[in-house]
This record gives structure tokens, C-alpha cells and sequence, in this order.
């Protein structure tokens, strides 16, 4: 990724120093073994092995949940997340990434991620149509399907700060684990360039009092 440095724009210079960090080692097996797959992870596990982007994808029960995939998947090493596809009052849509621990302030995020206005959840078929994958199945891997560049990725801050990264392969039925640095070389294979930010967490909800 030298050629992106050389381009002098400030979201592109993040990019690239966040792909220098060193990626941790994956098994040169992880390359062609992906077995057992939903036909729907397919083409990104396809398109992973054809940029020689090494990865680890594991299956498991359908988890359309944050709490359904921690129970589902196990011990997977790796921050994991969860993702929110929404539109702003243009219209405009936004695919959310963040650590699934995250309490995101809703409140507050347009302010984050550029939105003109409060953001509203999209629709079932704003999601097909846009990323070609269903509710519960939202990854930022989807945006290798969106050809028109309709959708603007925002990924956490704090979720690039891990070395190992696990979305779902285009289905809520298995888990992919890509190293960061080879993360932002796939999202830059499919021409989209992530914006990297600081979201807005909600603050905790005090206990009430028993008095």
C-alpha cells in the first residue's frame, strides 16, 4: 500500500498508518481451507483468496445478535463487532462498524460520521439492495457489493486498535477472523476507504437507589 501514502490526503495517511502495523502471523492453510461455508460466504471467501489475503472462518448456529453470536461462536481471538446500516435525512447511507461491547450514543452519531441530521435505520431492502446481504448477516465485508459506492463506511477508532478482527462472511452463520492491516487492504481492493473515527458512547445508566 506505499502508493497510498504518496497521495498526500490526511483519511488516506491514516489508512496507512494503520496498515503498517505489524499483522499477526495466520496459518498458510487459513488461505484455501475455508470449509463447511454458507454459499453465501463464497464470493468474499473467493475474493480474499484471490487478493492472498490469509484468513480464518469458522462456523457456527445462526446468531442474529450480539448475544447470540458471543454464545454461538466461542473462543474466537480478536476484537469482534457489530455493525449498524443507517441513513441520514438526505438519504444518505452509512454502514456503522463498531466494537460489539460499544454503547453507542444514537443520539450523537451523526455528529461523528458526518450525517446531515439525526440518523434512522435502513430498510431490509436498502440493505439487500445496496449490500446484498440480510438483517442479522450486516458486516463490513458487504461493501465489496456495493459497485455504486451508494454506502460510506465508518469503522470505530477503537475497534482498528486490535491486531485481529472477526465479522461475518456475508452470513450470520460463521465468523471470519482477517488481521487489521489486511482488513484495510480489502476495503481498499473494493474501493472503499474507510473513514476511521471516534464514535460517541452513551454514558452509563447509574443504579437506582434502593432506598
Amino acid at each position: 500500500m506505499q502508493h497510498l501514502a504518496r497521495r498526500r490526503n490526511p483519511v488516506i495517511s491514516i489508512l496507512f498508518r494503520f496498515s503498517k502495523q505489524a499483522a499477526p502471523a495466520m496459518p498458510s492453510s487459513a488461505l484455501p481451507a475455508h470449509r463447511d461455508v454458507h454459499p453465501r460466504a463464497r464470493p468474499l471467501l473467493d475474493r480474499l483468496d484471490a487478493l492472498g489475503i490469509p484468513a480464518t472462518t469458522a462456523t457456527h448456529p445462526a446468531a442474529f445478535t450480539v448475544a447470540e453470536a458471543q454464545a454461538h461462536r466461542g473462543a474466537i481471538a480478536g476484537a469482534h463487532a457489530k455493525n449498524l446500516f443507517v441513513k441520514d435525512k438526505k438519504g444518505r447511507l452509512f454502514l456503522v462498524t463498531a466494537l460489539e461491547e460499544a454503547r453507542l450514543d444514537l443520539k450523537k452519531l451523526h455528529e461523528a460520521i458526518g450525517a446531515q441530521g439525526r440518523v434512522s435505520f435502513a430498510s431490509a431492502e436498502q440493505l439487500m439492495a445496496h449490500l446484498g446481504v440480510e438483517p442479522g448477516s450486516v458486516t463490513p465485508f458487504a461493501v465489496m457489493n456495493d459497485a455504486a459506492g451508494a454506502v460510506t463506511l465508518i469503522v470505530q477508532k477503537a475497534l482498528m486498535d486490535a491486531a485481529l478482527l472477526n465479522f461475518h462472511p456475508l452470513t450470520n452463520t460463521a465468523t471470519t477472523t482477517i488481521a487489521a492491516a489486511d482488513f484495510l487492504r480489502f476495503l481498499d481492493a473494493a474501493g472503499h476507504t474507510p473513514r476511521i473515527v471516534a464514535l460517541p458512547e452513551a454514558p452509563e445508566t447509574p443504579p437506582e437507589s434502593l432506598s
